[in-house]
């Protein structure tokens, strides 16, 4: 194995500085999840999510590390830049000026970062005042007002604070990217979902010793669970190989090419994305209908809750749409055939140019339709399951879906960097000297 395996981490500067750079900003998001907006009564707050569990506010806070369920500073978590994301892509198909930004490299993609982050904050004050709002109506199951002082300064103040919250988790998250390791978005998610698993543990252990479950559910439960985890290890590291074949080709008086190869095509391309964005999209307006006491909204937001049909449907749905678009976004059938035909590379019996960009096209579309039908499978069926079984926290196939894909992509990119460093010292070691005796 490369480096002779992961404890030679720490061996290696550059790998050794990421890695503690990407601990120490999640430490910094995990310490900010504890921070609370001012004006709540948090007593009375955690009163009324403990009597929300399982429903979409007990998935959103989820996703926000237990953020929501405090009212802290990083409240709205990473949703509104996630949701502002999917929009811009979603614009990018059909406005051309951001059409041409996509296609002009990287000063392009920072152009498009920059409307993202301005539709981020946008949407974090529409949200932002939107909770600021059903706040001052609520009250917990004893009667005791969740806001002190309710009014416009209190709005303001929320307003503000959950805006620059989400704001800095979106700064983090950037820095993670570019200078820490991994993804730094989906990590931070992770980062959350992880945190919350040891307040599980105990709460399932102490409802089963007052016999509110019993020790056969609890099996049941971490059996589904590794199963679900064996399974989303084997299909995102499954592959469908289209075969490539390299003409041979004369240039000067050496001979070029005519080697095998196959082109390496995901089952899952888009891997933990579409369940992230479906959720974000259901999320949105189904939180502020949470937290705005109107009778028909009420009922959508009571509609949407994990385990309920209308809502695991509508998630299916979703989760389909962002497989094929995601897909679509990152994977040009087009590009691909068309450097394939400029290297001198075919797919036997299948003509270059058009026909096999066709072709790569038909096998992408088929192997997607698998990805979707696995992603929902993971993601709906264990969280119809557990909420039948009345599990006291929310860690369906979502989660696991989105902990194992994190890990994983995490992992490749430390080997990824191990690989490099392996062969950085390889060729110092034999190409310097070569070269020095040229001279």
């Amino acid at each position: 194995m490369v480096g002779g395996g992961f404890q030679n981490i720490l061996r290696i500067p550059e790998l050794k500085r990421r890695v503690l750079f990407t601990f120490g900003l999640i430490a910094v998001y995990r310490v900010g999840v504890h921070v609370p907006t001012p004006g709540i009564d948090t007593v009375a707050l955690a009163s009324f999510f403990a009597s929300a569990k399982g429903t979409l506010l007990g998935l959103f806070d989820m996703f926000s590390g237990g953020a929501l369920e405090r009212l802290s500073v990083f409240a709205l978590g990473i949703m509104p830049y996630i949701s502002a994301s999917i929009i811009i892509q979603l614009l990018t198909v059909v406005v051309p000026h951001l059409e041409q930004l996509s296609k002009e490299g990287e000063q392009g993609r920072k152009k498009i970062t920059q409307y993202t982050r301005y539709g981020t904050v946008l949407l974090s004050i529409i949200q932002g005042f939107g909770i600021s709002i059903g706040l001052e109506s609520m009250t917990s199951p004893g009667g005791a007002a969740v806001v002190i002082h309710p009014g416009w300064t209190f709005r303001i103040m929320t307003v503000i604070t959950l805006t620059a919250g989400t704001a800095f988790i979106m700064w983090l998250g950037e820095q993670i990217t570019e200078r820490g390791i991994g993804n730094g978005i989906s990590l931070i998610i992770f980062s959350g979902i992880v945190a919350r698993l040891p307040i599980a543990i105990t709460n399932t252990f102490r409802l089963v010793s007052t016999g509110e479950m019993g020790i056969f559910a609890i099996l049941i439960l971490v059996v589904l669970m590794l199963g679900v985890i064996a399974l989303i290890v084997f299909v995102e590291q499954g592959q469908r190989r289209i075969p490539v074949q390299y003409a041979k080709r004369v240039v000067g008086r050496r001979m070029y090419g005519g080697q095998s190869t196959h082109l390496p095509l995901k089952i899952n391309t888009s891997g933990v994305i579409p369940p992230i964005f479906a959720s974000s999209i259901i999320m949105f307006p189904a939180t502020i209908a949470n937290f705005i006491n109107v009778p028909w909204m009420q009922s959508v937001a009571g509609a949407m809750v994990p385990g309920n049909l209308a809502y695991e449907l509508l998630y299916v749905v979703f989760i389909f749409f962002f497989c094929y678009f995601y897909t679509a976004v990152t994977f040009n059938p087009v590009d691909v055939a068309d450097n394939m035909k400029k290297h001198g590379g075919f797919i036997p019996g299948i003509r270059p140019g058009k026909r096999t960009a066709d072709y790569i096209d038909r096998v992408l579309t088929r192997i997607t339709l698998g990805g979707a039908i696995y992603v929902s499978a993971v993601c709906v069926l264990p969280s119809i399951l557990i909420s039948k079984f009345n599990v006291p926290f929310y860690f369906g196939g979502t989660a696991l879906l989105i902990v194992v894909g994190v890990a994983i992509d995490t992992v490749a990119q430390i080997e990824s960097h191990m690989l490099t460093r392996h062969y950085e010292g390889f060729l110092k070691k034999g190409g310097g000297t070569r070269i020095k005796g040229r001279y």
